[in-house]
């Protein structure tokens, strides 16, 4: 069974800086495009960055310049470093990626992590 686990969020102060983890585990066989998105309380969940196995990465506008999404391919983990936090950064920060769980036929699904809290306060 094919699992994404997280880990890295808490409690930062405004400025602060914080590094999120993700690891896929379970049987696959390769994994393709791969990010972080994030729902804070009464709002919808929203794309943070995304990074595709060839490493070409996008950013949301409102995290540009401060978040670096990153990957390391052999061992199946992705990394989101956010610097300069603000208030509003404050949610719960979810991985996600896409999962080629069969080479022939080929199966792609699309998996996502149970989620890390992330808290920007002074």
């Amino acid at each position: 069974q094919v699992q994404l686990v997280e880990s890295g969020g808490g409690l930062v102060q405004p400025g602060g800086s914080l590094r999120l983890s993700c690891a896929a585990s379970g049987r696959f066989f390769s994994i393709s495009d791969m990010g972080w998105y994030r729902q804070a309380p009464g709002k919808q969940r929203e794309l943070v960055a995304t990074i595709t196995s060839g490493f070409s990465t996008t950013y949301a506008d409102s995290v540009k310049g401060r978040f670096t999404i990153s990957r390391d391919n052999a061992k199946n983990t992705v990394d989101l470093q956010m610097n300069s936090l603000k208030a509003e950064d404050t949610a719960v920060y979810y991985c996600n990626a896409h999962i080629r769980v069969s080479r022939w036929p080929p199966t792609e699904y699309n998996y996502w992590g149970q989620g890390t809290q992330v808290t920007v306060s002074s």
